[in-house]
């Protein structure tokens, strides 16, 4: 059985673009620099939170691949792509931008500790220009692996509304759980909000009541997930039962020593369940 060569990692957060070296962060770094040495294609991508020196990281927009629309909530917001390399660990980074959600905004909380109150249309936004960039790109990854809350509606989107597109149609999803969230509930239209071709309400279902949450999120990103990694030596139980209770693989915590290799391993099970599917079909 052959090996996953081609690996899409959709990232919430990078070191150094962002300066406090936190265990995802330094994770999200590592990865990309292992798959690529082993001989891996790989292609990784981030918001371009306002936090980010684009002078002092070298970043620089990519025309050929900016200037899509993405229109959420009956509003367009133009997509920006940009570019950056990590010349230590020879990978590059492209980072998904946009005046309204990015630009002169912080990450998760405004500059007094707030959670904004659109970081699901964020999320939203993220989701959709990474995958249009991809296609952009014509680049057919094997196994897309999603860190963090901000890309945690890529799942539901590979394998609905992007699921007959040549570059997403083979692909596997897996989902990444850390320790982090947020605490305010997701807007009451969120359901609306997140509606494409090929996604209908009852495919949002867990999300469509007044006040849903973090942990519904994350649940919906499992629902649409191949595999689950629990990325954070702690993190909330109720997600990870609910991904066992649906018969979705999970990776249990992996040390920093052993995970990189752990990970390796993972992706392969996941690749190999899907062409093994493939073949009984054929």
């Amino acid at each position: 059985m052959t090996e996953p060569k081609r690996i899409l990692f959709v990232s919430q957060e990078i070191f150094p673009y962002l300066d406090e070296e936190t265990p995802m962060r330094l994770r999200n770094r590592q990865l990309p620099e292992y798959f690529q040495a082993r001989g891996f294609e790989t292609r990784t991508f981030m918001p371009k939170f306002g936090e980010i020196n684009e002078r002092r990281n070298q970043l620089h927009e990519v025309i050929r691949l900016s200037g899509i629309n993405i229109i959420i909530a009956d509003a367009d917001h133009p997509l920006l792509i940009k570019v950056a390399s990590v010349q230590s660990a020879r990978i590059q980074i492209y980072f998904i931008d946009n005046d309204d959600y990015f630009q002169q905004r912080l990450m998760k909380l405004d500059e007094n500790g707030v959670e904004y109150n659109d970081n699901d249309e964020r999320a939203i936004f993220y989701a959709r220009g990474v995958l249009e960039t991809v296609k952009k790109l014509r680049w057919c990854p094997d196994i897309i692996h999603c860190q963090g809350w901000m890309s945690a509606l890529v799942p539901l989107y590979i394998k609905k509304a992007y699921q007959d597109e040549p570059s997403f149609r083979d692909s596997k999803v897996i989902f990444s759980l850390f320790d982090e969230e947020f605490q305010s509930t997701l807007s009451e239209n969120i359901t609306e909000k997140i509606l494409l071709k090929g996604i209908n309400k009852a495919d949002v279902e867990i999300l469509d009541k007044p006040s849903a949450t973090f942990e519904d999120l994350c649940k919906l990103a499992i629902s649409y997930s191949d595999g689950i990694i629990q990325s954070s030596e702690h993190v909330n139980e109720d997600m990870l039962n609910y991904a066992r209770e649906k018969g979705i693989p999970v990776l249990e915590y992996q040390s920093p020593e052993t995970y990189a290799d752990a990970f390796n391993n993972f992706y392969d099970e996941i690749w190999s369940q899907g062409k093994e599917m493939i073949e009984e079909e054929e």
